[in-house]
């Protein structure tokens, strides 16, 4: 059994970690730390564990006792934590912040499996993907891999209410976001420069003369994010501009070679619609191709394939376990 620590244990991110971790056939959740929830039971927050989890938040960190720890922390805390505790050598991490996720001074694995999986595998930390870059960069890798992206890329992407996390705030709560639409951050989001990194590794691997991708004499991923009125998953439109070169026909076939063993990530000859995937560690990708254009959509979870589900996919491979082993979800059929 893989025994578990959980930092962070409060949010939503970690109440979806606890339902996977409960129903994982290798895995034992040894503690749920939250300061502010000290000696709570872990149901009176995650109210859907009721009668599932009988754990008490704790705020003592026994980090002795466990072999992995998923830190749920908001974005900027997870370094801070690191400065501030020591995690000993043999404990394994696996990061849902955004702090280790470009490369720099540290150790850290990108955690996208489909693009990294040898490196998982042999990782003592991992830094889990953002979201939103998920399943663009899941919409872009067959691209990259053609090189293809050598235009600017147009990405409009929908995410639900839940990927602003647990504590209320103004644009959060339902009565706002309920029968409304709202864009934030247009060409800021901060999850572009990880896809920038992601598709330049893929890209660059066949064809290093290209310009990188999202650098002042390359291509730019130009997106703008926007809020739905729904609680879960993200549904993505991308837009590439082929160049004269390429074969669309050999392009959209590219997409459902690059994808035809991966576990969760599956081209779809059809349209596709977010039902599909939510409550899933799915992603499903279609491809279709206009004139000089081609048109990609692609849709995800965003707290499982987006968040907890590819962390619990990490784990499986560090730990060498099927990569599928506790994630074998359905999607609702209506």
């Amino acid at each position: 059994m893989i025994k578990i620590g959980i930092l962070g244990g409060a949010g939503y991110t970690a109440g979806e970690l606890i339902r996977l971790l409960l129903n994982h056939p290798e895995a034992e959740i040894k503690f749920i730390n939250s300061e502010s929830n000290a000696g709570n039971p872990v149901s009176d927050v995650h109210t859907g564990l009721f009668g599932e989890c009988d754990m008490t938040f704790t705020s003592s960190m026994p980090f002795d006792d466990v072999d992995v720890v998923f830190f749920c922390f908001g974005h900027g805390k997870s370094e801070q934590f690191l400065q501030e505790h020591t995690i000993p050598e043999h404990v394994k991490i696996i990061d849902l912040a955004q702090d280790f996720r470009l490369k720099g001074d540290h150790d850290y694995v990108y955690g996208l499996p489909e693009l990294n999986r040898e490196a998982i595998r042999k990782a003592r930390h991992v830094a889990n993907p953002g979201c939103f870059a998920t399943c663009i960069q899941l919409a872009l890798l067959p691209a990259a891999q053609q090189g293809v992206l050598v235009s600017d890329v147009s990405v409009n992407a929908i995410t639900g209410s839940t990927g602003a996390g647990q504590r209320p705030q103004a644009t959060t709560h339902f009565s706002w976001r309920m029968g409304n639409m709202s864009i934030y951050k247009p060409f800021q989001h901060q999850h572009v420069p990880e896809i920038c990194q992601s598709l330049n590794q893929l890209q660059q691997q066949g064809y290093p003369t290209l310009p990188p991708i999202g650098q002042a004499d390359g291509p730019s991923i130009d997106f703008i994010p926007y809020r739905g009125d729904f609680a879960r998953g993200i549904f993505a439109t991308v837009v590439v501009r082929l160049p004269e070169q390429s074969s669309p026909e050999n392009v959209v076939a590219a997409y459902e070679q690059f994808y035809a063993d991966e576990p969760f990530t599956h081209y779809s000859s059809r349209s596709i619609d977010l039902k599909q995937v939510v409550n899933t560690n799915k992603c499903i990708v279609h491809a279709d191709v206009f004139g000089d254009k081609l048109l990609i959509t692609s849709c995800i979870d965003n707290l499982l394939k987006g968040a907890v589900g590819q962390a619990v996919e990490n784990m499986n491979l560090m730990f060498g376990l099927d990569e599928t082993t506790g994630l074998r979800l359905k999607a609702s059929a209506f």
